[in-house]
């Protein structure tokens, strides 16, 4: 360029030009010409760049060159072409032009801060979707430390760029951001918390996205579907999105269902409470009754297809049983029965101690479905079942008083 602004220079004082006009006049021809081929390197040099590579990607195996093509990273990277061609072709005219050349360049470099910092992010949003296709990424997610470089990308861009902007060195600039450094640490308190929380989650698999997590402070109770370097959003089962801080996952008590939903099995514990004025020894046409039931006979040809030796049902319940402990055994064989709990997991069913409400009788036991509305289906279902049946032990339900017995209680009276 420098030849060229010689060359139209002398041609235009030669025409009789005035000299301050002629280094004008050469000093805008030549800028034109420096753009004229700037622009001919940018697009169509870029677009024949870009048909290149995008046929070398087609004809490849490997997916990582067809993400980084899919996310335009040889887009942003073909920026760089024309801008260095500028910068480096814009001293012309250094001995007559002051401003105008030191101008050029500073836009240049500006262009070419602008095209790095996005060859960058773009090369970053590229290798999270290459990482994402590996099978261990689901459980050791890495959003949040790119999240952290990018910022780290964005700040060093800026002091750069305000570097550029005031003629200084950018090395002053970043030794000057030690005594800053306290205003910094506020500022950036989150993604620096965000960062250790999420080296933490990573290292110790606590939260992934996918985990059904509940967060009692926050009122979270629902699926993880993104971790972000300072947020953590939740969809919770009425469909609302919440959005956490990260590091609250580390600082803040948290539930992770993820055990129960590998087991294959979800646990359903109610208790009910029995009124124990209805507790009495049974006799043998009682306990025979009970036995005949379709619940027991199942339960009895269940056990012995599985042992052949097992015991008859009514060793169980002792030489005297009583309707509470039939009525016991009775729900444990329907527990067992019922198609829809797991046989392999745990199933308890026992009494808690006795309250001023009665004697409260717990069942333990872990449902085969998982999903929300099935599972309490299947609670319902059970919970029906128990209170239906109470009645043929001679038993009932203990419930505290309410208006209505006492308006039967006066009428009788």
């Amino acid at each position: 360029m420098q030849l060229f602004y010689d060359y139209l220079r002398e041609l235009l004082l030669n025409a009789q030009l005035h000299p301050r006009f002629a280094i004008y006049l050469a000093a805008l021809g030549t800028f034109l010409f420096l753009s004229l081929i700037a622009l001919i390197l940018f697009f169509p040099l870029r677009k024949l760049l870009i048909t290149i590579v995008e046929k070398l990607t087609a004809h490849t195996d490997t997916i990582w060159d067809d993400v980084l093509f899919e996310h335009r990273v040889f887009h942003a990277v073909a920026h760089l072409v024309p801008a260095i061609f500028v910068y480096a072709s814009a001293g012309f005219g250094s001995e007559d032009l002051v401003a105008l050349p030191g101008l050029i360049q500073k836009v240049a470099k500006i262009y070419i801060t602008y095209s790095v910092v996005l060859s960058l992010v773009r090369f970053l949003d590229a290798s999270q979707d290459i990482y994402n296709t590996y099978p261990f990424a689901n459980e050791r997610p890495i959003k949040g430390y790119l999240q952290l470089v990018k910022i780290l990308i964005y700040s060093v861009a800026a002091i750069v760029l305000v570097s550029i902007l005031v003629n200084q060195d950018p090395g002053r600039l970043f030794a000057g951001l030690g005594a800053m450094a306290a205003v910094l640490m506020f500022v950036f308190k989150d993604p620096i918390l965000g960062f250790v929380a999420s080296i933490q989650l990573a290292a110790n698999k606590m939260v992934k996205p996918g985990d059904w997590i509940t967060v009692p402070k926050f009122s979270v109770d629902g699926t993880v579907v993104d971790i972000s370097l300072t947020t953590v959003k939740v969809q919770n089962w009425d469909k609302t999105i919440t959005s956490i801080p990260t590091y609250s996952l580390v600082s803040e008590s948290v539930t992770n269902w993820i055990g129960m939903q590998e087991s294959g099995g979800r646990r359903i514990q109610r208790s009910v409470f029995i009124d124990m004025a209805g507790i009495k020894f049974c006799d043998q046409p009682f306990v025979q009754r009970i036995a005949n039931l379709p619940v027991i006979k199942t339960y009895q040809e269940q056990k012995r297809s599985m042992d052949p030796n097992h015991p008859d049902w009514t060793v169980q319940l002792g030489s005297q049983p009583t309707n509470l402990a039939v009525f016991r055994a009775y729900i444990e064989a329907y527990l067992w029965v019922n198609p829809n709990t797991h046989k392999e997991m745990t199933l308890i069913v026992r009494f808690l101690q006795s309250t001023e409400r009665g004697l409260p009788m717990e069942y333990i036991v872990f449902s085969k479905e998982q999903q929300s509305d099935l599972f309490e289906s299947i609670s319902a279902e059970i919970v029906d079942h128990i209170l239906a049946v109470i009645n043929e032990f001679e038993l009932r339900v203990f419930q505290n008083p309410s208006g209505s017995d006492f308006r039967e209680l006066l009428q009788h009276r």
